[in-house]
C-alpha cells in the first residue's frame, strides 16, 4: 500500500486475473496506485485495515461475495470508502441490492475502461468534497462521516447503508429542503426500482432518529421534499 500516488490509491478486488491486470495497468498508467485482492476475504481485510480512495469491487467473488464485503465494510469495519461495484448482472434489482449493501456506484461488465476511470475520479472528487465536514450536527443529532457513527442525545443509532447516505444528504443540506428527485438521483442514479423505495427508507430513518426522542428533526415538506432541521432552534443547524 502507498499513499504517494497523485491521482489516488485504489483497491481492486477481482478474481478474473486477466481483467484485474488490464484494469490495474491502465489505472497505474493514469497515475493511480493499485492494490489487488483475488477474493472477497482478502479484499475485506485489505479494505478494513487500510485507507483507500476508492474500492473497485467485483460482485461474484470466491470466499465472500461483493455484497457481503460491502455490508461488512459499512456495518462492521465502519468504513465510508467509496465503492464502485463491478458485475455481469444488469437487472435493476441487482443494482438496487448493491446500492442497498453500501455501494456508491455500479458498472456492468463488459465496460469501457475509460468509463471506469471516469467513475473512479468522480467518486474521489465527491468523497474529497465531503471530507471537510467530517462531523455534521443538527440539534442533538450528530453524524461523524469518517467513522459513520450516528448519535442523538449521546446515544448510538444504527442505520442501514442507504439510511446513512440519506441522512448525510439531508444533514449536509440542512436546513434546506431537498427534493425527492435530487435525493433519488444522488442515491440510485437513474434507476429507481419503484415509487415506494424512498418512502420506505425515509420511514426507517425517521424511526431511527426521531421515534425514540421528544423532538422531531426529519420533516416532510408537502410538494417540495424533505429536510432535517431543529425548527425550535434554527441557528443550531
Amino acid at each position: 500500500m502507498r499513499r504517494d500516488d497523485p491521482a489516488g490509491l485504489i483497491l481492486l478486488v477481482e478474481d478474473n486475473r486477466s481483467l484485474s491486470e488490464m484494469v490495474g495497468e491502465y489505472l497505474e498508467s493514469k497515475g493511480f496506485g493499485v492494490d489487488y485482492a483475488g477474493d472477497g476475504m482478502d479484499g475485506y481485510r485489505l479494505a478494513a485495515d487500510n485507507s483507500y480512495d476508492v474500492i473497485v469491487l467485483d460482485l461474484m467473488l470466491p470466499r465472500l461475495d461483493g455484497l457481503e464485503v460491502c455490508r461488512k465494510l459499512r456495518n462492521e469495519a465502519k468504513k465510508s470508502t467509496p465503492v464502485l461495484m463491478l458485475t455481469a448482472r444488469d437487472t435493476l434489482s441487482d443494482k438496487v441490492n448493491g446500492l442497498d449493501a453500501g455501494a456508491d456506484d455500479y458498472l456492468v461488465k463488459p465496460f469501457a475502461i475509460q468509463e471506469l476511470e471516469a467513475r473512479v475520479r468522480a467518486l474521489i472528487r465527491r468523497d474529497r468534497r465531503q471530507v471537510s465536514a467530517e462531523v455534521l450536527k443538527v440539534g442533538d443529532l450528530v453524524l461523524d462521516t469518517a467513522s459513520l457513527r450516528v448519535t442523538r442525545e449521546g446515544r448510538d443509532l444504527q442505520l442501514s447503508p442507504i439510511g446513512l447516505r440519506l441522512l448525510s444528504i439531508l444533514m449536509r443540506e440542512s436546513p434546506r429542503v431537498v427534493t425527492r428527485r435530487d435525493i433519488e438521483r444522488e442515491i440510485w442514479g437513474d434507476g429507481l426500482p419503484d415509487s415506494d423505495t424512498l418512502r420506505s427508507h425515509l420511514y426507517n430513518l425517521r424511526k431511527a432518529i426521531d421515534r425514540p426522542f421528544e423532538k422531531q428533526l426529519l420533516h416532510t415538506v408537502q410538494t417540495a421534499g424533505y429536510r432535517i432541521a431543529d425548527l425550535d432552534h434554527p441557528s443550531s443547524t
